[in-house]
Parts: structure tokens; C-alpha cells; sequence
């Protein structure tokens, strides 16, 4: 067992455990927790995962390879993130990541001499109403620039306090880790949660009187109730199925559009013969 991983760690993890009806299911947030305390998944921590959990070294690697989030090779103080998915890239975030390389002088998945950042292009954050957008430790950093993203790294690097564009100060990778592992920090309400772009829907909504059905609107209440529920729901079927049949019945009558009333082929089956 690596020495980090000490009894208070392995309480700890005997804790995530009770917290689901089945055991294997905290295998996420373990994993979390193990980078937490070594930086990384380390091969000594897919052993202690396995041992506690009663499942085999290749179950948990299986796991700790297939998902991004968990890393197999030291991570710096901060891991920056890129995004170069559709969106971010057309906004930028190719030019963003290109510039940080050169910056910092690493390639994707390195980490800076100083161990203080590792850079990654990652996947859709699903910020795409703030892109491009950078992340630090899993904090946002809305419509991004390469002079303010080198300028992000730099501030990390030179050990300045830095506040995500919507949530906390960022704080260490393994700070954070131990966070998504379900210990919390006490600081998910500090900084902003939205900005104006995800919330135009709601401006809107309340500009226009607009609302959310009730909570119980619609509820079948009772067997009358649920008998009118599906009742509804079978006549809702019953008309799709007939309106379908329809188009099936009379592809040719479909014009702009717009389907006409059903070919009688009755009707019109002597028609064009003699």
C-alpha cells in the first residue's frame, strides 16, 4: 500500500461505501478521493480499491481508464482544460490551447517544470453560451482569449488568489478532487453560479409572464384519476397511430407540407380502365 494512503483513508473510503445500498457503486467518488491523496490513480490505489471493495484489480482499472476525469500520470497544482469542442473552437479555443503550449512550453497531457500546471484539451464543459471556455480544477473561465488565458496561468503559476468567472476561488487539484470525492469545503456558494447568458431564458420567461406548471398539474389523483390519465394517454395514441396512417395511406397527397384527405381506393380503383 503507498504510504499516502494511510487508515484515515481507508476509513474514508469505508464511509463512501455506506453511503450506497451496493458497495461497488462508490467506486467513482474513491477514485476522486485516491487523487485527492496521491495526485493520481496510482496502481497501488486500483489495488487498495479492489481489496476494499471486494472486486478485481482489472474491474477498477476498467473504470479508471474509461472515464477522463480520473488520471493515470501526476497531475500539476492546476490542471487547465481547453475546451476544443465544436463550438469553443470555432470561438477560439484552438488558438487558446496553441498559445498556452507555447507559453508554458509542454504538449497536451504535460505538466510545466514547476509541477504547478498541467494542460489538457478537453471535451464540451458544456459552457457553450460562455465560449471558448477554459477551466481550472473544474472552476469556469467564460469567453476566453489566448492574452487572458496566458494571463490565468501566469496569475496560477505566480501563486495569486484567482476567483472563477462563476464559482469559488480555485483551489489545488487535490483540493478539488476531494470535493467531487463528497467531502465538501463549505464554499459551493461562494462566487457567482450564473451569468447573463444562462440566465436570458429566465429573463424571458418573467419579461412574457410566462410559468412552470404546477408541481402536481396533470397528476392522476386517484383510480378515476389515473383511469382519465390513461384514457388520455390511449386516445393521444390512438389519433397518432390513425394520423400516421393516414401518410401511409397517401404519400401522393402530401403537398407542402400539408396531407389531404385519405385516397378512397374503392373509389378510384376503376379509374384509367376500360
Amino acid at each position: 500500500m503507498s504510504a499516502q494512503i494511510t487508515e484515515g483513508t481507508l476509513a474514508e473510503m469505508r464511509e463512501l461505501i455506506a453511503r450506497y445500498p451496493e458497495p461497488q457503486s462508490a467506486l467513482l467518488p474513491m477514485l476522486h478521493l485516491l487523487q485527492s491523496v496521491e495526485g493520481y490513480v496510482t496502481a497501488e490505489g486500483i489495488e487498495t480499491c479492489a481489496a476494499v471493495l471486494g472486486l478485481t484489480a482489472a474491474e477498477v482499472s476498467a473504470v479508471a481508464t474509461f472515464y477522463t476525469m480520473y488520471k493515470r500520470r501526476p497531475v500539476g497544482t492546476y490542471y487547465v482544460g481547453v475546451c476544443t469542442n465544436t463550438l469553443c473552437a470555432v470561438m477560439g479555443g484552438d488558438v487558446i490551447f496553441d498559445r498556452l503550449k507555447d507559453h508554458l512550453g509542454v504538449g497536451n497531457d504535460e505538466t510545466t517544470d514547476d509541477g504547478v500546471i498541467t494542460l489538457e484539451h478537453v471535451e464540451c464543459n458544456a459552457a457553450c453560451d460562455y465560449a471558448p471556455v477554459v477551466m481550472v480544477n473544474w472552476e469556469f473561465f467564460d469567453n476566453q482569449t489566448p492574452e487572458s488565458a496566458v494571463q490565468l496561468v501566469d496569475d496560477l503559476r505566480a501563486g495569486q488568489t484567482v476567483q472563477a468567472t462563476r464559482g469559488a476561488r480555485v483551489c489545488t487539484w487535490r483540493e478539488a478532487e476531494r470535493v467531487l470525492a463528497g467531502f465538501p469545503d463549505d464554499r459551493a456558494d461562494e462566487g457567482p453560479a450564473a451569468g447573463p447568458a444562462t440566465l436570458a431564458g429566465l429573463k424571458l420567461a418573467r419579461e412574457r409572464g410566462w410559468k412552470a406548471p404546477a408541481p402536481d398539474a396533470g397528476r392522476a389523483t386517484g383510480d378515476g384519476g389515473a383511469a382519465t390519465k390513461v384514457g388520455a394517454a390511449e386516445q393521444a395514441d390512438t389519433t397518432r397511430a390513425e394520423s400516421e396512417s393516414k401518410l401511409d395511406e397517401s404519400p401522393a397527397d402530401v403537398v407542402g407540407g400539408k396531407t389531404d384527405e385519405p385516397i378512397d381506393v374503392d373509389k378510384h380503383s376503376g379509374e384509367g380502365s376500360s
